[in-house]
């Protein structure tokens, strides 16, 4: 296997695992500051993409198609979070699952509704398509390279939002113990809605940015929620650093996995019999990656330990 392959597939696993990010990180905070397993956040992610097709579609403006997703998709978490959410914080956990899940049907049937069952088309702009050399004579998507730069830069910005802003301080004080930070004069109510704001807004970029690369359709978002749920174990709950770490982990196990596994089992095996055990345990891998974090730190990597 040629080296500008491996280069290549590492760079692939770069750019999901970063785009991994961006549901993750929305995904943690809201799990680790709120206790809310929201199942439907990978429908935020689809109604991201959706806008930013159609907004493309309309505008031919590929900026203001992001923008619009962004907004669009933090609209709808903050209405989610203060029409349904509000009343599931004091719930149980198998409430919150059916109450989320609920709101998957909803949103998938809607959005079939308003923009129909054909999958749409987001084209990536001319000034960053096509192929870029790099060192060594690597020709590579330059779209695909911006998707690694906006997920690198979100999650820089994320840590500075985290651990030196006010509003940060707030967020990691409402992980830890949210009722003294309700008696201390926080409105607690607001700090939610925000949280949940920010973290819809991360899922519809990074479907607006994925739905350049692979069709908008409905039901996109809910592989994608599979696999951010893993990424927040692996990384530790409420951990923006574990997030991230944990989604170019998964990242580059499942694109690696899909290369390497076959070609390592094409050495003791027939090539039709190497290519179907290869590809299954592929499948498999970030299920095991995830396994052996737990087996070695419950918490996750960045996750607080059991006092």
């Amino acid at each position: 296997m040629s080296t500008i392959l491996i280069i290549e597939q590492v760079l692939n696993g770069l750019q999901f695992g970063v785009m991994l990010f961006l549901m993750a990180a929305g995904l943690t905070l809201i799990f680790g500051v709120m206790g809310l397993i929201n199942l439907a956040h990978g429908s935020l992610y689809m109604i991201g993409a959706f806008v930013a097709a159609a907004v493309a579609g309309l505008t031919g403006s590929f900026l203001l198609a992001i923008a619009a997703a962004m907004a669009a998709a933090a609209v709808a978490g903050v209405l989610v979070e203060m029409l349904v959410i509000r009343r599931l914080y004091a719930a149980d956990h198998l409430d919150q699952v059916l109450a989320t899940f609920a709101l998957i049907l909803i949103f998938s049937e809607g959005t079939r509704w308003v923009f129909g069952s054909f999958p749409l088309f987001l084209d990536i702009p001319s000034e960053i398509s096509g192929p870029v050399t790099l060192p060594g004579g690597i020709e590579y998507p330059l779209y695909r390279l911006v998707l690694i730069g906006i997920g690198l830069a979100v999650a820089a910005t994320l840590g500075w939002l985290i651990t030196k802003t006010r509003i940060g301080i707030r967020i990691r004080a409402g992980e830890n113990d949210r009722e003294m930070i309700a008696a201390l004069g926080v409105d607690i109510s607001k700090l939610y809605t925000a949280i949940f704001a920010l973290g819809a807004a991360l899922a519809g970029l990074a479907g607006a940015l994925v739905g350049a690369i692979q069709s908008v359709q409905v039901g996109m978002g809910e592989p994608v929620l599979i696999l951010a749920f893993v990424v927040i174990v692996i990384g530790g709950i409420g951990s923006i650093k574990g997030a991230l770490i944990g989604s170019i982990l998964v990242g580059l196990t499942d694109t690696l996995g899909g290369i390497f596994l076959p070609e390592l089992f094409k050495l003791f095996m027939a090539p039709a019999a190497a290519q179907s055990a290869g590809a299954s345990l592929a499948s498999m891998a970030i299920y095991i990656l995830m396994g052996a974090v737990l087996i070695w730190r419950p918490t996750g990597l960045f996750g607080a330990r059991a006092a």
